[in-house]
C-alpha cells in the first residue's frame, strides 16, 4: 500500500503537467482564432457544403462566405484574415487589390495561372494547383505500364511553360508541339515514337471537342492515356490521381494550421485518390489493381526521401 501511494504521489505532478499543457495548448487555440473570408463568384449547394464542412473542422475560427467578391472592401480585413479564393474570378479579384491578406486560391490549373500572372506573382498569395502534379501522374504510370519507356506528352503554346518541368522529370519523354487541332500529324508522328500517352492539364489539347481524335489515334496504336484530370476517365483515359471535397478540406485544413509566413508559393493538394476506367483497362489487356490499393502506392512512393 505505502508503495503504491508513494507511486500514485509521484505522478501527481506529471499528470498536472499534463494538463497544464493541454489548458494552454486550448488557449493558445482560442488566441489565434482568424478570419476565414471564402471568396466565390459560384453558387451551388456545394459549396456551402464545403463551407459548413471547414466551419466544423476550425470551430474556433469565424468563417464567412462572400458569393462575389465585392462584397468584401480589402479595408475591412483584419491582421487575423485569412483569404480562401475559389475560381479564376475570385483570383482575379485578389490580383487587383494590392492587399497583402495571407490569400490561399483553390481550383487554380498551371495554365490558368500562368494566364493571369505571367511570371510575376504577388507576396501572400499561395496557388493550390488544381491539376495533378506530374510527378505523380508519371509514378502511377508507373505502376499500372512497368514496360513501358518511351511516354509521349502533347503541348501546346498555352502548355509550353511547362517544357522545363516536364524535362526534369525522370523519364524518356517524347515531347510534341501540337497548335493546328486541324492538323493530325503531330499528334500521328508522337503516337509512332511513344508507347504511352501522359496528358497534360491543357485545356486547348483536351477539351471535349478534341478528346475522341485523341483516344480514337491513340487508342487505334494500343497506346493508353494517362491523366490529364479524373473527369476525362469517362472518355476514355485509363487512370488519374485527382483530389475531391474531402481531399481539399482537409488539404486547406493543414494549410490553414500553418503560420502563413511559412506558406509556399504553390502547392498541390496532399490528399488525393485514384480513378481508372476498367472498359479501357480490359480492352487493351492491362491489369488493372484497385484504385484504393493504387492510391497507398503513390502514398508510399511520395513519402520516400
Amino acid at each position: 500500500m505505502r508503495l503504491a501511494s508513494w507511486m500514485s504521489t509521484r505522478r501527481l505532478p506529471r499528470l498536472l503537467r499534463c494538463l497544464g499543457y493541454a489548458l494552454l495548448l486550448c488557449f493558445s487555440r482560442t488566441l489565434q482564432a482568424a478570419d476565414i473570408h471564402v471568396i466565390s463568384s459560384n453558387d451551388s449547394p456545394a459549396l456551402h457544403q464545403f463551407v459548413e464542412q471547414l466551419q466544423a473542422r476550425r470551430p474556433q475560427d469565424r468563417i464567412a462566405l462572400h458569393r462575389t467578391p465585392e462584397q468584401l472592401q480589402p479595408d475591412t480585413l483584419t491582421a487575423d484574415s485569412r483569404l480562401v479564393l475559389l475560381g479564376s474570378k475570385a483570383l482575379d479579384w485578389r490580383l487587383s487589390h494590392a492587399t497583402r491578406v495571407p490569400t490561399l486560391a483553390l481550383q487554380v490549373s498551371r495554365v490558368q495561372a500562368h494566364q493571369q500572372l505571367g511570371t510575376v506573382h504577388p507576396k501572400g498569395l499561395t496557388l493550390l494547383w488544381s491539376d495533378p502534379p506530374l510527378a505523380r501522374q508519371l509514378h502511377l504510370l508507373r505502376l499500372l505500364l512497368p514496360q513501358s519507356r518511351r511516354i509521349g506528352v502533347l503541348y501546346s503554346a498555352q502548355s509550353a511553360f511547362r517544357l522545363e518541368e516536364l524535362q526534369a522529370l525522370p523519364a524518356q519523354l517524347e515531347l510534341q508541339r501540337w497548335d493546328d487541332r486541324q492538323d493530325n500529324r503531330p499528334l500521328n508522328r508522337l503516337l509512332e515514337r511513344s508507347e504511352v500517352l501522359l496528358a497534360l492539364d491543357d485545356p486547348s489539347l483536351f477539351n471535349p471537342q478534341s478528346i475522341k481524335t485523341i483516344l480514337l489515334a491513340s487508342y487505334g496504336r494500343r497506346q493508353a492515356m494517362i491523366g490529364p484530370t479524373a473527369a476525362f476517365i469517362r472518355a476514355g483515359s485509363l487512370s488519374s490521381t485527382y483530389s475531391d471535397q474531402q481531399d481539399w478540406l482537409q488539404s486547406l485544413n493543414e494549410w490553414l494550421d500553418t503560420p502563413p509566413e511559412r506558406w509556399p508559393q504553390s502547392a498541390y493538394p496532399r490528399h488525393f485518390k485514384v480513378l481508372s476506367n476498367p472498359q479501357v483497362a480490359r480492352s487493351l489487356g492491362i491489369e488493372l489493381p484497385s484504385e484504393e490499393q493504387l492510391a497507398t502506392q503513390l502514398r508510399a512512393l511520395e513519402q520516400r526521401p
